[in-house]
Order: C-alpha cells, then sequence, then structure tokens
C-alpha cells in the first residue's frame, strides 16, 4: 500500500484506493520508484514526440508532460518558496506568505527561471545521455526529498508534510536510498554514483538554508528541493561524464 499512496500523491494517475496515514508514512520509501516510473514514462514520449517534432519543442512537451503527470505539484511548492523567501523578513512572515494560494512576483519569476534552465539543460544534453537523465532525473529528485524530510525539522505545525516528517525512519531511507543507487548504476554506472552524490550534495545543502530562513522545512519546501535537484542532475550528467571522459 505505500507504493499506491505514493502513487496517488506524487501523481495524477487513476489509481482509487483508500490509503491509510501510516500507508501514506510509509510511502515515502517508495518515492524514487515512481520517480523512476515517471522517468520512464518521459523517456517513451521523448521517443515518440522525435519521431514528429524537432528536438526544441520536444523538450518542452517532456516539461509539460512531468508537470501535468505531477499535478504541478512541486512547481508550486518552489513558486510559494519563492515569493516566502524574498517577501518575509522573519520566518513566521515568510511561512504565512508561502500559506498564502496566491501567486506573487518573486514565484512567477522564478518558476519561469526554472522552466526555462531545464529547457536548456534538456537542449544541451548528450543524445548519448538522455535515456539516462530522462530516467534519473525524477528518480533522485525525489530520493533527495526523503533525504530532507527526514534530515530536518518541520516547521509548521501541521501539514500534509508533518504526515512524511513524522512518518521517516532509517528503513523507509535505507529502501529509497537502495531504489535510488540500484537506478544509478545500472543506468550509468559510477557516473551514475557521482551524479547521485552531487545531488545529495545540493539538496543538503539548499535544504540547510531553507531551514534557517523558515525553521525547518514544509511541503512547499520539498517540492523546491525536487524541483532544484532535478535541474541539478541534467546539469551534473553531462558535466560529470565529460569530466571522466565517458
Amino acid at each position: 500500500m505505500g507504493f499506491v499512496a505514493a502513487l496517488q500523491f506524487l501523481t495524477i494517475f487513476p489509481v482509487r484506493l483508500k490509503v491509510s496515514t501510516n500507508a501514506l508514512r510509509r510511502s515515502i520509501a517508495y518515492f524514487p520508484l515512481v520517480g523512476m516510473l515517471l522517468g520512464g514514462i518521459l523517456y517513451g514520449l521523448d521517443r515518440l514526440f522525435t519521431l514528429a517534432f524537432p528536438i526544441s519543442l520536444v523538450n518542452i512537451l517532456l516539461i509539460i508532460a512531468l508537470a501535468a503527470m505531477t499535478r504541478a505539484l512541486h512547481l508550486d511548492g518552489f513558486i510559494d518558496t519563492c515569493d516566502g523567501l524574498a517577501g518575509g523578513h522573519s520566518p513566521e512572515e515568510r511561512l504565512t506568505i508561502m500559506r498564502d494560494s496566491r501567486v506573487g512576483g518573486f514565484g512567477v519569476v522564478g518558476g519561469s527561471l526554472l522552466i526555462l534552465l531545464q529547457y536548456v539543460a534538456l537542449t544541451v544534453m548528450p543524445n548519448e545521455h538522455r535515456m539516462a537523465a530522462l530516467l534519473l532525473m525524477p528518480t533522485i529528485a525525489r530520493w533527495t526529498m526523503v533525504c530532507a524530510i527526514f534530515a530536518y525539522p518541520y516547521a509548521r505545525e501541521q501539514g500534509m508534510g508533518k504526515i512524511f516528517h513524522e512518518g521517516t525512519n532509517w528503513p523507509w531511507l535505507a529502501i529509497a536510498t537502495a531504489i535510488t543507487l540500484a537506478s544509478c548504476l545500472g543506468l550509468m554506472w559510477l557516473n551514475g554514483l557521482a551524479v547521485m552524490a552531487a545531488a545529495m550534495l545540493v539538496a543538503l545543502l539548499v535544504a540547510y538554508w531553507l531551514s534557517r530562513k523558515l525553521g525547518g522545512l514544509t511541503g512547499d519546501t520539498y517540492g523546491a528541493i525536487n524541483e532544484l535537484v532535478e535541474v541539478s542532475v541534467l546539469i551534473l550528467i553531462p558535466l560529470i561524464t565529460w569530466s571522466y571522459g565517458v
């Protein structure tokens, strides 16, 4: 039931089974597996779209597809986080702004720049690493969310993110890590391990900074970490493979 709960929460896929709060807490172990599923769909769409469209249009369609499959859940969190960090002067003010459903100017600019960076990173991705990039981008990003949920306190008294934080423990983290590690080694061998480690460093630095600004993390910041790690993976793959000449 943990995987079903992860699928229900992270995607728009029509899984209509009722899951308990405990299943929702256990679901974090399967976040990377859902990411791998999303990546597989992206790669399939990539192969299909390239039959008819130029690569520039394909990349835009893939970005749209990922946002649609996830209900733009993490992108919304990134936008709210941008608004809160830029508009507030204290942790309390920032958290209040982030809870506001209205999107501010900082969020619009931040979201636009993020999408632009995703598009450029996909465009310059070498063809020989494209499959690995599309598969690992959502997988590693969702694993780093699990790590951030585990490592940092929750900033609010209540919220959906608190359910995940309360349910995170070493066994669930170990399962999520094992899934991600196997994916990285299977697709890119030691280069995949290097990408995974570098992405984790990015996530921990971002999580540390956000925690200092907010007094902890929230569901919105989990989404922001996911988005930043996704684009970081797209940048890291060609950088690391070029560095090692592979």
